[in-house]
């Protein structure tokens, strides 16, 4: 999942948006997709002592330290933090007060997540056990958090999705209490937001974010509980501070610029695919939008779609910026190499944008979500489909996945050995326990036996 945007800028001059285009072919074809999928996830030394010295000054004072804070960053002035504390009947009167339609709209979605992170515990969320021939008993016992804190962006950059797809998969788990961060500076609040915080079953709400948000969330205040774990996206000092307070507290992951990666075989018509490229490019400047095709007249379809749809999009210099910095149109020499420099780039979000997407799927090893088919666009992911949208990113779909219920969830080991089953292990960690010198280890088990 992504970090918050930038605002978006004013188009006074008529703006071209020009992807890189590489052939796989290339003699200098490696070179140049190595440079253009570089992206440093080092954080600005300013930000990272920044972001320590408030971390360190929450810690210390706790509610006073968050309250200066959300003077000076958010400009929001309050006598104390009760003052900054959502209550329920708020959250429920935000959402009262909708557009029926935006009403529907996130009761749907959340009806949706919901029902997807309830099939996710059926499968993978129970705990279970079974008993030896000796009548030993193993097994694991799968139990939840008991608090977690999300922390949902806010200001000019606000997500009611991301209030969904932290506090269901959470609340699906069976986490007692959840704890949403979201700044509001100026004291501006979305009522989206809130609405979504009541229909996912959040616990508790505070109107404070950055930095000082994360450091009350992992080590608790006068007001704000201590939490096992924090998920959700930020800007730079939300990532810098959930890495500072990372072992102290779970954290899901440290999210980069947001990333799609299309295949195409030249069946979907070329706007979807520009607009879908558009769709990630438009959340950062630093966003990653990257099409391979082996057919060239097609690559060719999708850039004139490009630059016919520029002009009519809002954020069109974000997406300029985006798709001129770090965006590709690649032709490979088939489909099969373009699953093969997928695998290579592991996207957070890939599209399959072919006839036959189950036959490629397959080959398709790492991606934070696969969205198959022409019908299937990434921003239906984002929303509503059902599927977490949380997901990994800067190559790290290599040995991360989706949000969902088990990060929530803990797991202990059951083992409960019988008096037979004794007789026989014992001899086995005696042994290896006198291999590693440790005696002490050998003994115990030894005491155990019989005869």
């Amino acid at each position: 999942m992504m970090n918050t945007p930038a605002a978006p800028a004013a188009n006074t001059t008529p703006l071209q948006a020009r992807p890189l285009r590489l052939s796989t072919q290339q003699p200098d074809f490696e070179a140049q997709f190595a440079q253009r999928l570089h992206w440093s996830a080092e954080a600005d030394a300013a930000i990272e002592q920044r972001v320590h010295e408030i971390v360190a000054d929450v810690r210390a004072r706790g509610d006073a330290a968050v309250l200066d804070c959300t003077r000076r960053f958010d400009r929001l002035h309050a006598p104390s933090m009760a003052a900054l504390e959502l209550q329920p009947a708020e959250l429920q009167a935000a959402f009262e007060q909708l557009p029926a339609a935006q009403r529907e709209a996130l009761l749907q979605a959340a009806a949706r997540v919901r029902r997807y992170h309830e099939a996710q515990l059926r499968a993978c969320g129970q705990s279970w056990s079974y008993r030896d021939a000796d009548g030993s008993l193993l097994g694991q016992k799968v139990t939840p958090l008991e608090r977690v804190g999300i922390y949902v962006p806010g200001g000019r950059a606000a997500y009611p999705s991301s209030v969904l797809m932290n506090a269901i998969p959470a609340q699906v788990a069976g986490v007692a209490e959840i704890v949403m961060v979201v700044p509001t500076p100026d004291g501006t609040k979305n009522p989206l937001v809130l609405a979504a915080a009541h229909v996912a079953g959040v616990t508790r709400a505070f109107t404070i974010g950055g930095a000082q948000a994360v450091a009350a969330l992992a080590y608790g205040t006068q007001s704000i509980p201590r939490v096992d774990k924090i998920t959700g996206p930020g800007n730079a000092y939300v990532a810098s501070a959930k890495k500072h307070v990372f072992g102290q507290v779970g954290i899901d992951m440290i999210a980069g610029p947001s990333e799609i990666l299309v295949l195409a075989d030249g069946s979907t018509p070329p706007d979807w695919v520009a607009m879908d490229l558009f769709s990630q490019a438009e959340h950062d400047e630093l966003a990653q939008s990257i099409l391979l095709s082996p057919d060239a007249a097609y690559l060719d379809a999708v850039q004139a779609a490009i630059d016919r749809l520029l002009p009519e999009m809002p954020r069109a210099a974000i997406i300029a910026a985006s798709l001129n910095g770090r965006g590709a149109l690649i032709q490979t020499r088939n489909l099969e190499e373009a699953c093969a420099l997928s695998n290579r780039i592991a996207p957070e979000h890939l599209e399959l944008a072919c006839r036959e997407p189950q036959r490629w799927e397959p080959l398709l090893l790492h991606a934070g979500a696969i969205f198959m088919g022409a019908y299937t666009s990434e921003s239906l992911g984002d929303y509503c489909a059902g599927p977490n949208h949380v997901l990994p990113t800067a190559g790290t779909a290599r040995f991360s996945s989706p949000l969902g219920v088990y990060d929530f969830q803990k797991r202990s080991s059951l083992i409960e050995v019988s008096a037979a089953g004794a007789q026989t292990l014992g001899r086995i960690a005696s042994v290896l326990a006198h291999g590693e010198g440790l005696q002490a280890h050998a003994r115990a088990a030894e005491m155990r036996l019989q005869g």
